[in-house]
């Protein structure tokens, strides 16, 4: 396990993805063991509060009938629904009070389950001088997937933090950090 304290540094940035209720156990799209990430990503939250790191954390927030949703012919059941329960962050997550939180899946007509995708965060990003991303949360195989590919595209040094993330299925992860490496993301931290 890489130690936050020893790694991160001036024009990094960390990049929390959805760990919210719905994702973990007991929620309406449960990860398996997504709930175990949540220490690991208190760890980097601290560590990075500490060095003046920005912390950005992401959230699916649904409206009713999304499109994404199975009832809708979409690949997943109703999920992180606007103001439910199941769309806040998981109770044990200690966001500090300076994380920006970048709300994504809101549109009617598509799904977004990249931090990045239509929601400004590149530009925010390059505004703060970030160059370096660390990147965990949930699920490793869809948004953690899609925000690190669309982290890189935006010309960012990428790095996975293997122990706070966790899959939706062992082969889409497979998968996943096989494109994800593909695309020049650093997978051993």
């Amino acid at each position: 396990m890489t130690d936050p304290t020893k790694v991160l540094q001036q024009g990094d940035a960390l990049i929390v993805v959805d760990v919210q209720n719905d994702f973990c156990p007991g929620g309406a799209l449960p990860i398996e063991q997504g709930d175990r990430v949540v220490p690991v990503l208190n760890a980097w939250m601290a560590a990075a509060e500490a060095r003046g790191v920005p912390i950005f954390a992401s959230r699916d927030w649904h409206p009713q009938e999304h499109v994404s949703f199975q009832t809708r012919g979409g690949p997943w059941p109703p999920h992180c629904v606007q103001d439910t329960e199941g769309a806040a962050f998981h109770p044990e997550l200690q966001l500090p009070a300076s994380t920006v939180k970048v709300t994504k899946g809101t549109r009617f007509d598509q799904d977004q389950n990249s931090a990045f995708e239509q929601t400004g965060l590149a530009q925010e990003l390059l505004a703060r001088a970030v160059e370096r991303l660390w990147v965990g949360g949930l699920a490793e195989d869809v948004c953690v997937r899609a925000t690190v590919l669309d982290g890189r595209a935006a010309g960012f040094d990428v790095h996975l933090i293997n122990d706070a993330t966790r899959p939706v299925s062992h082969s889409g992860g497979a998968a996943a950090r096989a494109e994800m490496e593909a695309a020049g993301a650093d997978l051993a931290a």
